[in-house]
């Protein structure tokens, strides 16, 4: 069975001596003392190796079943769920005065990947409660608040979120799900949502689903949608649960992964429901619960990939095959360990430059969030808005290849399920598909995000890279070699393809939009390609400074380097097919594929 150990000490690093959070002018921040994040991190990551992780495999093997309408979720979840609840864990970051503890969000995030890399399909049960909660906090009224989110913030009462329909997904101005008007105030809703993560399940007293539908009568597409709060018990004027609803389960979707969360299509049938923010702006306030889901989902797929390395590596470590090319390093072995073959080397420094590329992305992703939240900093909302299908994008397509590489490590081993390597693989593939497929994580940042507000986000970032470049450079030879330099060319080419949409993209907007794809993995790179320049930065100076861990720093610095001079220089690759244009794309007539 495999097993998670939580990365506690390289988050410390990120957060104190990369991102220097107590440094930061954000509300909240100044409590963030690495004892104090210390402490908190130390206890998650007890609680996702000891309490999470073992039951990874069980959800997996096991999954949820559907018997008389009631959705049994597997062995000792329900347990684990009341450990996660009794801790206080789902609120960790949500308002006190709803029950939450009011951390940062940079926190939240730390924990979420543990609990998700642990054990991703039990994580969805409250990630997804949690941004539930967050949509009715943006978008209720003052007595919906009080009536949903203590329960919710606590985990009580669980959350989902119901978009898609049979006949559609990504289009959702298609959903044929009704809203009718009600004497009362309340919505009578009507029709049927596939895919819902969560749906139903035995761990929570009630759950509060919040449903797209539409008001017969108002605007054709998707400007005609509401949201709906809609729960699975009705709840009486005193908070006490009432009569079921009209909403039930149809079926538990069969998937390739994530197995522990019950997948669900749900029914409504003439169900109560109670209008979210205004008529016909329903996609306003799911795309809180949308964007933060999108963050999320980014995360799942780094976390997806920590995991995965870390039992690769453990395996590559103890497996004996071959001898080295070099020399015999176990003389007293039949073989050499795997981890002596440049080819197995790597493959795990891949998987390991990207994991820690990545957790500097997402928190400092995280930190931007605190800053628009805490500090009502619109350009740090702006940019976080720019860089979130960047991070749901490219993290969920890299982690995913990332468990592929660690299941290749294993040899045929990954391919056996007593090994447990391909629940990785395989829970990390919805990833890339959930919460808006890639490909269009990739058309809305080259066709909305990077014309927002005039193109002033893009611009930022640009300028932020120069920056940091610019007050970084000429102290340090080899730091300007290893790190500046690659770091430079490859926002040069993240520029020129942002050029060539400029200049083609008006005239034919196919060459645009057929070279997205590669333009968010570029994009991708150069943002990993930032972290790894400012941890190589902070690498350095805490060995001059004396650090007493020279090992753990100069390992990042050799991570580092790995990084700069074998994946970042992608970004040349992805400009020349981006500069190749439409032509080749859109050439075939669709009877000629």
């Amino acid at each position: 069975m495999p097993s998670y150990t939580a990365p506690t000490k390289d988050m410390q690093f990120v957060l104190h001596d990369v991102l220097k959070v107590t440094e930061k002018s954000i509300p909240g921040y100044e409590d963030l003392e690495a004892d104090f994040t210390s402490a908190i991190l130390e206890e998650a990551g007890k609680l996702a190796t000891s309490v999470l992780a073992p039951l990874n495999t069980v959800g997996d093997t096991e999954g949820c079943t559907l018997e008389n309408g009631v959705v049994r979720t597997p062995t000792g979840f329900k347990a684990a769920f009341d450990q996660i609840r009794e801790g206080g864990w789902p609120g960790l970051d949500m308002p006190e005065e709803y029950g939450g503890q009011n951390m940062p969000c940079v926190i939240g995030t730390a924990v979420g990947e543990m609990f998700s890399s642990s054990n991703m399909a039990f994580t969805m049960y409250h990630g997804l409660t949690h941004g539930a909660a967050s949509a009715i906090l943006a978008h209720g009224s003052q007595a919906q608040k009080e009536t949903y989110l203590p329960n919710m913030v606590s985990c009580e009462w669980t959350g989902t979120m119901n978009l898609t329909e049979p006949h559609c997904g990504t289009d959702l101005g298609l959903m044929r799900t009704k809203a009718e008007p009600q004497a009362d105030g309340s919505y009578r809703i009507t029709g049927q949502k596939i895919f819902i993560s969560a749906g139903e399940h035995d761990m929570s007293s009630n759950i509060i689903h919040l449903v797209l539908a539409k008001i017969p009568g108002g605007p054709e597409g998707i400007k005609g949608v509401s949201l709906f709060i809609v729960p699975k018990f009705l709840v009486k004027e005193d908070g006490t649960l009432g009569e079921r609803n009209g909403v039930s389960v149809g079926k538990i979707e069969e998937k390739m992964g994530i197995h522990g969360n019950s997948t669900c299509v749900m029914n409504y049938d003439g169900a109560t429901g109670y209008l979210l923010g205004e008529e016909h702006k329903g996609m306003r306030a799911m795309f809180t619960m949308m964007n933060e889901a999108r963050l999320g989902v980014g995360m799942q797929g780094m976390s997806q990939a920590e995991a995965a390395y870390q039992n690769a590596l453990e395996y590559a470590k103890d497996r004996l095959q071959g001898r080295d090319v070099t020399g015999v390093k176990n003389p007293d072995g039949p073989a050499d360990p795997l981890i002596v073959h440049p080819d197995i080397r790597r493959s795990l420094m891949d998987q390991k430059s990207f994991v820690e590329g990545a957790r500097a992305f997402m928190l400092w992703g995280a930190t931007m969030i605190d800053a628009a939240h805490r500090s009502h900093d619109k350009d740090a909302d702006g940019l976080v808005s720019l860089l979130t299908p960047v991070i749901k994008g490219f993290l969920t397509d890299q982690g995913y290849d990332m468990t592929i590489k660690a299941q290749q490590v294993y040899g045929g081993h990954g391919y056996i399920e007593e090994w447990g390597m391909s629940q990785f693989t395989r829970d990390a593939r919805i990833a890339m598909i959930y919460e808006g497929a890639n490909g269009v994580q990739a058309l809305d940042l080259v066709g909305r995000k990077l014309a927002q507000d005039g193109g002033k986000h893009v611009m930022a970032f640009f300028d932020l890279v120069k920056t940091f470049i610019k007050d970084n450079a000429g102290q340090d030879a080899e730091y300007d070699r290893a790190f500046l330099e690659p770091l430079k060319a490859a926002s040069k080419d993240l520029q020129a393809a942002g050029m060539y949409f400029m200049q083609n993209g008006m005239k034919n907007p196919n060459n645009a939009l057929s070279g997205s794809y590669d333009f968010m993995h570029m994009f991708g790179h150069v943002c990993l390609g930032l972290m790894w320049a400012k941890m190589g930065k902070a690498a350095r100076d805490a060995l001059a400074a004396g650090a007493s861990d020279t090992a753990f720093y100069e390992t990042k610095l050799a991570t580092g380097r790995y990084y700069m001079v074998r994946q970042l220089p992608a970004t040349a690759l992805h400009l020349s097919r981006i500069q190749s244009g439409a032509d080749t794309v859109m050439a075939l007539d669709a009877a000629n594929f």
